[in-house]
């Protein structure tokens, strides 16, 4: 067998231009790979990407209800994906500009992790899509 590598991750929106215009702005992901209408099932979907080859896909389904967490720990409340985590290179002016440039909000500030030089910070998009940001030593 191959080596398995990871693709994408897929979000549920409730607005697709307005997530993507944030996306492109807060991460870069300005390169749409593919975008899909279903109009028989309320469906459109956009795939981003950065130039490192980060992908998302955002999937807007008209009547979608949000599921939101207040933290990273009551998201575990509920068997499924909790968080996307991105890495940053810099982890405090990633946090300080999501907050206060792209309208991010605050979850928890910069922090140690558990493997040393590991540091993390939580926010949420501007649907409250839960985000972890994480700078490692290696960069």
């Amino acid at each position: 067998m191959t080596a398995v590598r990871f693709h994408h991750v897929s979000l549920s929106v409730a607005d697709l231009a307005a997530q993507e215009a944030w996306y492109g702005d807060a991460f870069g992901l300005t390169e749409v790979e593919e975008r899909i209408e279903m109009p028989e099932a309320g469906v459109r979907t956009a795939v981003l990407s950065d130039a490192a080859g980060l992908r998302v896909e955002f999937v807007e389904r008209s009547g979608s209800s949000p599921v939101a967490h207040a933290d990273p720990f009551a998201a575990t409340s509920a068997q499924t994906f909790t968080h996307l985590a991105l890495q940053v290179p810099d982890l405090d002016a990633a946090f300080a500009r999501l907050t206060a440039e792209c309208g991010a909000g605050a979850v928890s500030p910069p922090a140690p992790g558990a493997t040393e030089g590991m540091r993390y910070a939580y926010v949420t998009d501007p649907e409250g899509n839960l985000l972890e940001l994480i700078e490692t030593a290696r960069g």
